[in-house]
Protein backbone atom coordinates (compact mmCIF):
# COMPACT_ATOMS: atom_id res chain seq x y z
CA UNK A 1 0.00 0.00 0.00
CA UNK A 2 1.28 3.45 -0.89
CA UNK A 3 -0.01 6.93 -1.19
CA UNK A 4 0.75 9.41 -3.54
CA UNK A 5 -0.33 12.67 -5.13
CA UNK A 6 -3.41 12.62 -7.21
CA UNK A 7 -1.33 14.62 -10.50
CA UNK A 8 1.28 11.14 -10.46
CA UNK A 9 -1.56 8.59 -10.11
CA UNK A 10 -1.12 5.71 -12.16
CA UNK A 11 -4.28 3.63 -11.39
CA UNK A 12 -3.31 -0.41 -10.08
CA UNK A 13 -5.32 -3.02 -12.34
CA UNK A 14 -5.06 -5.93 -9.98
CA UNK A 15 -6.22 -9.10 -10.87
CA UNK A 16 -7.52 -11.21 -8.14
CA UNK A 17 -8.58 -15.29 -8.74
CA UNK A 18 -10.79 -16.57 -6.16
CA UNK A 19 -10.68 -20.39 -7.39
CA UNK A 20 -12.94 -23.04 -6.20
CA UNK A 21 -11.22 -26.59 -6.17
CA UNK A 22 -13.50 -28.63 -8.66
CA UNK A 23 -16.32 -30.90 -9.01
CA UNK A 24 -18.59 -33.18 -12.92
CA UNK A 25 -21.81 -34.33 -13.80
CA UNK A 26 -23.37 -34.60 -16.61
CA UNK A 27 -23.85 -30.94 -19.20
CA UNK A 28 -27.45 -29.85 -18.62
CA UNK A 29 -28.53 -27.33 -21.23
CA UNK A 30 -31.74 -25.54 -21.24
CA UNK A 31 -33.82 -23.41 -24.04
CA UNK A 32 -33.55 -19.46 -23.84
CA UNK A 33 -35.66 -16.98 -25.19
CA UNK A 34 -36.51 -15.02 -22.35
CA UNK A 35 -38.05 -11.68 -22.46
CA UNK A 36 -34.89 -9.95 -23.59
CA UNK A 37 -35.30 -10.73 -26.82
CA UNK A 38 -37.13 -13.36 -29.75
CA UNK A 39 -34.42 -16.09 -29.39
CA UNK A 40 -31.07 -16.39 -31.39
CA UNK A 41 -29.04 -18.73 -32.42
CA UNK A 42 -26.38 -19.21 -29.46
CA UNK A 43 -25.50 -21.33 -27.41
CA UNK A 44 -23.56 -19.90 -23.91
CA UNK A 45 -21.97 -22.21 -22.08
CA UNK A 46 -20.45 -22.54 -18.37
CA UNK A 47 -18.24 -25.18 -16.36
CA UNK A 48 -18.01 -25.28 -12.82
CA UNK A 49 -15.16 -25.64 -10.15
CA UNK A 50 -15.74 -27.29 -6.71
CA UNK A 51 -18.89 -26.44 -4.54
CA UNK A 52 -21.63 -26.72 -7.55
CA UNK A 53 -23.95 -23.76 -8.75
CA UNK A 54 -25.44 -23.64 -5.06
CA UNK A 55 -21.96 -23.07 -3.53
CA UNK A 56 -23.54 -19.55 -1.96
CA UNK A 57 -20.17 -17.63 -3.85
CA UNK A 58 -18.28 -17.68 -6.94
CA UNK A 59 -19.80 -20.74 -9.00
CA UNK A 60 -23.69 -19.56 -7.91
CA UNK A 61 -22.36 -15.95 -9.09
CA UNK A 62 -21.63 -17.36 -12.72
CA UNK A 63 -24.42 -19.29 -13.06
CA UNK A 64 -26.57 -15.91 -12.17
CA UNK A 65 -25.06 -14.34 -14.92
CA UNK A 66 -25.62 -17.06 -17.41
CA UNK A 67 -29.00 -17.07 -16.23
CA UNK A 68 -29.60 -12.99 -16.91
CA UNK A 69 -28.03 -13.59 -20.48
CA UNK A 70 -30.43 -16.27 -21.03
CA UNK A 71 -33.34 -14.09 -19.74
CA UNK A 72 -32.26 -11.16 -21.59
CA UNK A 73 -30.92 -11.81 -24.83
CA UNK A 74 -32.88 -15.21 -25.62
CA UNK A 75 -29.84 -17.65 -25.87
CA UNK A 76 -29.60 -21.23 -25.17
CA UNK A 77 -27.25 -22.28 -22.40
CA UNK A 78 -25.45 -25.70 -21.33
CA UNK A 79 -23.81 -26.33 -17.66
CA UNK A 80 -21.19 -28.61 -16.72
CA UNK A 81 -20.75 -29.20 -12.48
CA UNK A 82 -17.62 -30.56 -12.24
CA UNK A 83 -16.97 -33.06 -8.88
CA UNK A 84 -13.22 -32.98 -9.25
CA UNK A 85 -10.13 -31.60 -10.86
CA UNK A 86 -10.33 -34.34 -13.21
CA UNK A 87 -13.50 -33.45 -14.51
CA UNK A 88 -12.36 -29.65 -16.52
CA UNK A 89 -11.23 -31.19 -19.64
CA UNK A 90 -13.82 -33.46 -20.36
CA UNK A 91 -16.17 -30.69 -19.24
CA UNK A 92 -14.63 -28.23 -21.48
CA UNK A 93 -14.46 -30.71 -24.16
CA UNK A 94 -18.24 -31.77 -23.95
CA UNK A 95 -19.37 -28.07 -24.19
CA UNK A 96 -16.74 -27.57 -27.60
CA UNK A 97 -18.78 -31.16 -28.86
CA UNK A 98 -21.99 -29.16 -27.91
CA UNK A 99 -20.97 -26.62 -30.45
CA UNK A 100 -21.15 -23.45 -27.56
CA UNK A 101 -20.37 -20.00 -29.18
CA UNK A 102 -18.91 -19.10 -25.78
CA UNK A 103 -17.68 -21.43 -23.04
CA UNK A 104 -16.60 -19.99 -19.59
CA UNK A 105 -14.53 -21.77 -16.68
CA UNK A 106 -15.50 -20.48 -12.81
CA UNK A 107 -12.17 -20.06 -11.26
CA UNK A 108 -8.05 -20.15 -11.59
CA UNK A 109 -8.02 -23.94 -11.60
CA UNK A 110 -9.59 -23.99 -14.62
CA UNK A 111 -7.22 -22.00 -16.70
CA UNK A 112 -4.92 -24.73 -18.50
CA UNK A 113 -8.31 -26.49 -19.59
CA UNK A 114 -9.88 -23.54 -21.49
CA UNK A 115 -6.86 -22.04 -22.43
CA UNK A 116 -5.71 -26.09 -24.69
CA UNK A 117 -9.74 -25.77 -25.40
CA UNK A 118 -9.31 -22.38 -26.85
CA UNK A 119 -5.91 -23.08 -28.86
CA UNK A 120 -7.21 -26.05 -30.59
CA UNK A 121 -10.48 -24.23 -31.60
CA UNK A 122 -9.92 -21.05 -32.84
CA UNK A 123 -13.27 -20.59 -34.24
CA UNK A 124 -15.14 -20.67 -30.89
CA UNK A 125 -14.69 -17.94 -28.30
CA UNK A 126 -14.15 -18.67 -24.52
CA UNK A 127 -14.23 -17.07 -21.26
CA UNK A 128 -12.08 -17.47 -17.70
CA UNK A 129 -13.00 -15.97 -14.82
CA UNK A 130 -10.82 -15.14 -12.06
CA UNK A 131 -7.57 -15.72 -13.92
CA UNK A 132 -5.55 -14.60 -17.07
CA UNK A 133 -4.16 -16.85 -19.65
CA UNK A 134 -0.64 -18.26 -19.16
CA UNK A 135 2.66 -19.00 -22.12
CA UNK A 136 4.98 -21.70 -21.46
CA UNK A 137 6.92 -19.63 -19.27
CA UNK A 138 4.24 -19.18 -17.02
CA UNK A 139 3.84 -15.21 -18.15
CA UNK A 140 0.64 -13.83 -18.79
CA UNK A 141 -0.32 -13.80 -22.41
CA UNK A 142 -3.52 -12.95 -24.88
CA UNK A 143 -5.42 -15.40 -26.90
CA UNK A 144 -7.64 -13.90 -29.43
CA UNK A 145 -10.72 -15.88 -28.89
CA UNK A 146 -10.18 -16.14 -25.23
CA UNK A 147 -11.38 -13.57 -22.53
CA UNK A 148 -9.84 -13.35 -19.27
CA UNK A 149 -12.53 -11.89 -16.24
CA UNK A 150 -10.44 -11.03 -13.15
CA UNK A 151 -11.29 -8.12 -10.43
CA UNK A 152 -8.76 -6.31 -7.98
CA UNK A 153 -10.55 -7.74 -4.77
CA UNK A 154 -7.38 -6.07 -3.01
CA UNK A 155 -8.86 -2.61 -3.68
CA UNK A 156 -12.11 -3.89 -1.67
CA UNK A 157 -10.58 -5.82 0.93
CA UNK A 158 -8.42 -2.66 1.91
CA UNK A 159 -12.04 -1.31 2.74
CA UNK A 160 -13.13 -4.41 4.55
CA UNK A 161 -9.60 -4.35 7.04
CA UNK A 162 -10.40 -0.77 7.55
CA UNK A 163 -14.18 -1.59 8.25
CA UNK A 164 -12.82 -4.89 10.95
CA UNK A 165 -10.18 -2.63 12.36
CA UNK A 166 -12.68 -0.06 13.27
CA UNK A 167 -15.71 -2.55 14.87
CA UNK A 168 -13.49 -5.15 16.51
CA UNK A 169 -13.91 -4.58 19.99
CA UNK A 170 -11.70 -6.94 20.99
CA UNK A 171 -8.64 -5.53 19.10
CA UNK A 172 -8.26 -8.38 17.13
CA UNK A 173 -9.44 -9.51 13.37
CA UNK A 174 -8.67 -12.28 11.25
CA UNK A 175 -8.45 -13.84 7.53
CA UNK A 176 -7.65 -17.02 6.35
CA UNK A 177 -7.97 -18.77 3.17
CA UNK A 178 -8.79 -21.86 1.11
CA UNK A 179 -5.75 -22.82 -0.78
CA UNK A 180 -2.57 -20.35 -1.35
CA UNK A 181 -2.91 -19.00 -4.69
CA UNK A 182 -3.24 -15.99 -5.87
CA UNK A 183 -6.92 -15.58 -6.07
CA UNK A 184 -7.02 -15.80 -2.68
CA UNK A 185 -4.11 -13.96 -0.84
CA UNK A 186 -4.79 -11.00 -3.22
CA UNK A 187 -7.93 -10.42 -0.90
CA UNK A 188 -5.78 -11.32 2.17
CA UNK A 189 -3.17 -8.47 1.61
CA UNK A 190 -5.60 -5.96 0.83
CA UNK A 191 -7.25 -6.95 4.55
CA UNK A 192 -3.94 -6.62 6.23
CA UNK A 193 -3.17 -3.21 4.30
CA UNK A 194 -6.98 -2.13 5.60
CA UNK A 195 -6.09 -3.16 9.06
CA UNK A 196 -2.42 -1.47 9.26
CA UNK A 197 -4.13 1.92 7.54
CA UNK A 198 -6.87 2.34 10.62
CA UNK A 199 -3.73 1.44 13.28
CA UNK A 200 -1.59 4.78 11.68
CA UNK A 201 -5.14 7.11 11.45
CA UNK A 202 -6.15 6.28 14.43
CA UNK A 203 -2.62 5.40 16.61
CA UNK A 204 -4.61 2.18 17.19
CA UNK A 205 -2.65 -1.42 17.45
CA UNK A 206 -5.30 -3.69 16.32
CA UNK A 207 -4.28 -7.14 15.51
CA UNK A 208 -4.21 -9.43 12.61
CA UNK A 209 -4.47 -12.67 13.20
CA UNK A 210 -4.13 -15.52 10.36
CA UNK A 211 -2.17 -14.13 7.47
CA UNK A 212 1.60 -12.11 7.19
CA UNK A 213 1.26 -9.80 4.50
CA UNK A 214 5.20 -9.43 4.25
CA UNK A 215 6.05 -13.21 4.29
CA UNK A 216 2.82 -13.93 2.55
CA UNK A 217 2.16 -16.66 5.40
CA UNK A 218 -0.96 -17.70 7.16
CA UNK A 219 -3.87 -19.84 7.48
CA UNK A 220 -5.17 -22.25 4.98
CA UNK A 221 -8.08 -24.86 5.25
CA UNK A 222 -6.28 -26.73 2.65
CA UNK A 223 -9.14 -26.63 0.08
CA UNK A 224 -12.42 -25.21 -0.64
CA UNK A 225 -14.78 -28.12 0.29
CA UNK A 226 -14.25 -29.13 3.58
CA UNK A 227 -16.53 -26.99 5.90
CA UNK A 228 -15.28 -28.86 9.41
CA UNK A 229 -11.53 -27.18 8.78
CA UNK A 230 -13.20 -23.44 8.59
CA UNK A 231 -15.09 -23.84 11.65
CA UNK A 232 -12.16 -25.28 13.16
CA UNK A 233 -10.01 -22.34 12.39
CA UNK A 234 -12.60 -20.04 13.16
CA UNK A 235 -12.97 -21.39 16.80
CA UNK A 236 -9.29 -20.85 17.14
CA UNK A 237 -8.83 -17.52 16.10
CA UNK A 238 -12.09 -16.71 18.58
CA UNK A 239 -10.10 -18.35 21.23
CA UNK A 240 -7.29 -15.88 20.38
CA UNK A 241 -10.19 -13.01 21.06
CA UNK A 242 -10.70 -12.06 17.27
CA UNK A 243 -13.96 -11.14 17.10
CA UNK A 244 -14.47 -10.08 13.05
CA UNK A 245 -13.29 -13.20 10.67
CA UNK A 246 -13.14 -12.92 6.90
CA UNK A 247 -12.68 -16.44 5.38
CA UNK A 248 -11.34 -16.17 1.62
CA UNK A 249 -12.43 -20.08 0.92
CA UNK A 250 -15.33 -20.33 -0.75
CA UNK A 251 -18.26 -23.03 0.72
CA UNK A 252 -15.42 -23.20 3.52
CA UNK A 253 -16.45 -20.01 5.15
CA UNK A 254 -19.88 -21.65 5.36
CA UNK A 255 -18.06 -23.40 8.50
CA UNK A 256 -16.79 -20.27 9.77
CA UNK A 257 -20.17 -18.61 9.62
CA UNK A 258 -21.48 -21.41 11.71
CA UNK A 259 -18.36 -21.20 14.38
CA UNK A 260 -19.04 -17.76 14.24
CA UNK A 261 -23.04 -17.66 15.19
CA UNK A 262 -21.98 -19.92 18.30
CA UNK A 263 -19.95 -16.72 19.39
CA UNK A 264 -21.84 -14.32 20.73
CA UNK A 265 -20.01 -10.94 19.49
CA UNK A 266 -18.26 -12.49 16.89
CA UNK A 267 -19.24 -11.24 12.37
CA UNK A 268 -17.94 -12.80 9.72
CA UNK A 269 -16.98 -10.72 6.31
CA UNK A 270 -17.92 -12.31 3.15
CA UNK A 271 -16.32 -12.78 -0.18
CA UNK A 272 -17.77 -12.77 -3.87
CA UNK A 273 -21.01 -12.56 -3.02
CA UNK A 274 -23.16 -10.79 -0.95
CA UNK A 275 -23.05 -13.20 2.29
CA UNK A 276 -26.28 -11.61 3.68
CA UNK A 277 -28.27 -11.83 0.43
CA UNK A 278 -27.15 -15.60 -0.69
CA UNK A 279 -26.03 -17.55 2.92
CA UNK A 280 -28.19 -18.08 5.91
CA UNK A 281 -25.88 -15.97 8.13
CA UNK A 282 -26.91 -12.77 7.50
CA UNK A 283 -27.20 -11.84 10.95
CA UNK A 284 -23.29 -12.22 11.56
CA UNK A 285 -22.28 -10.73 8.20
CA UNK A 286 -21.09 -7.36 8.76
CA UNK A 287 -20.36 -6.56 4.68
CA UNK A 288 -18.74 -8.71 2.11
CA UNK A 289 -16.16 -8.22 -0.26
CA UNK A 290 -18.09 -8.77 -3.78
CA UNK A 291 -17.10 -9.49 -7.22
CA UNK A 292 -19.95 -8.23 -9.74
CA UNK A 293 -19.11 -11.86 -11.43
CA UNK A 294 -22.47 -11.81 -12.62
CA UNK A 295 -23.06 -8.44 -14.42
CA UNK A 296 -19.10 -9.72 -15.52
CA UNK A 297 -20.65 -12.72 -16.98
CA UNK A 298 -23.77 -11.64 -18.67
CA UNK A 299 -21.91 -8.32 -20.38
CA UNK A 300 -19.56 -10.46 -21.67
CA UNK A 301 -21.62 -12.86 -23.39
CA UNK A 302 -23.81 -9.74 -24.53
CA UNK A 303 -21.00 -8.79 -26.51
CA UNK A 304 -20.33 -11.75 -28.36
CA UNK A 305 -23.83 -12.25 -28.96
CA UNK A 306 -24.06 -8.60 -30.59
CA UNK A 307 -20.74 -9.61 -32.99
CA UNK A 308 -18.39 -7.30 -30.27
CA UNK A 309 -16.24 -9.90 -28.79
CA UNK A 310 -12.75 -8.85 -27.65
CA UNK A 311 -9.82 -10.76 -26.37
CA UNK A 312 -9.51 -7.42 -23.91
CA UNK A 313 -9.38 -8.46 -19.69
CA UNK A 314 -12.02 -7.38 -17.85
CA UNK A 315 -10.57 -6.02 -14.89
CA UNK A 316 -13.40 -5.29 -12.13
CA UNK A 317 -12.04 -2.37 -10.03
CA UNK A 318 -13.58 0.12 -7.27
CA UNK A 319 -13.79 2.91 -10.35
CA UNK A 320 -15.87 0.93 -12.98
CA UNK A 321 -18.06 -1.06 -9.60
CA UNK A 322 -16.96 -4.07 -10.81
CA UNK A 323 -15.56 -4.92 -7.00
CA UNK A 324 -17.06 -3.35 -3.77
CA UNK A 325 -18.60 -3.80 -0.69
CA UNK A 326 -21.64 -4.76 -0.11
CA UNK A 327 -24.35 -2.63 2.48
CA UNK A 328 -23.80 -3.15 6.30
CA UNK A 329 -27.68 -4.59 6.45
CA UNK A 330 -28.55 -5.65 10.19
CA UNK A 331 -25.34 -3.70 11.18
CA UNK A 332 -26.63 -0.42 9.50
CA UNK A 333 -27.07 1.25 12.73
CA UNK A 334 -23.99 0.00 14.39
CA UNK A 335 -20.65 1.45 12.22
CA UNK A 336 -20.69 4.42 13.52
CA UNK A 337 -21.19 7.63 11.35
CA UNK A 338 -17.09 8.75 11.71
CA UNK A 339 -15.78 5.36 10.80
CA UNK A 340 -18.53 4.47 7.16
CA UNK A 341 -17.23 8.25 6.44
CA UNK A 342 -14.00 7.37 6.36
CA UNK A 343 -14.19 3.89 4.48
CA UNK A 344 -16.50 5.91 1.87
CA UNK A 345 -13.38 8.37 1.53
CA UNK A 346 -10.71 5.64 1.38
CA UNK A 347 -12.90 4.64 -1.79
CA UNK A 348 -12.87 7.83 -3.06
CA UNK A 349 -8.89 8.24 -2.50
CA UNK A 350 -8.60 4.34 -4.15
CA UNK A 351 -10.61 5.75 -7.35
CA UNK A 352 -8.74 9.07 -7.76
CA UNK A 353 -5.38 7.27 -7.91
CA UNK A 354 -3.92 9.16 -4.36
CA UNK A 355 -4.55 5.82 -2.73
CA UNK A 356 -3.04 2.81 -4.50
CA UNK A 357 -3.47 -1.04 -2.81
CA UNK A 358 -1.15 -3.11 -3.91
CA UNK A 359 -0.29 -6.62 -3.94
CA UNK A 360 2.67 -9.41 -4.56
CA UNK A 361 -0.57 -11.32 -6.31
CA UNK A 362 -1.19 -8.82 -8.19
CA UNK A 363 0.05 -9.66 -12.04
Amino acid sequence: MKRKHLASATALMAAGALALSACGEAPEESGGGGEGGEGTDYLGCIVSDAGGWDDKSFNQSAAEGLEMAVEELGIDEARAESQSDSDFSPNVDSMVGQGCNMTMGVGFLLEDSIQQAAEANPDLHFGLIDSTFSDADGESTELENGKPIIFNTAEASFLAGYLAAGMSETGTVATFGGIQIPSVTIFMDGFADGVDEYNADNDEDVSLLGWDKESQEGSFSGDFDNQSQGQALTEQFISQDADIIMPVAGPVGLGAASAAQDEEGTKIIWVDSDGYESTDYGDIILTSVMKEISNAVKDTIAEDVNGNFSAEPYVGTLENEGVGLAPYHDFEGEVPEELDSKVQELREQIISGELTVESPSSP
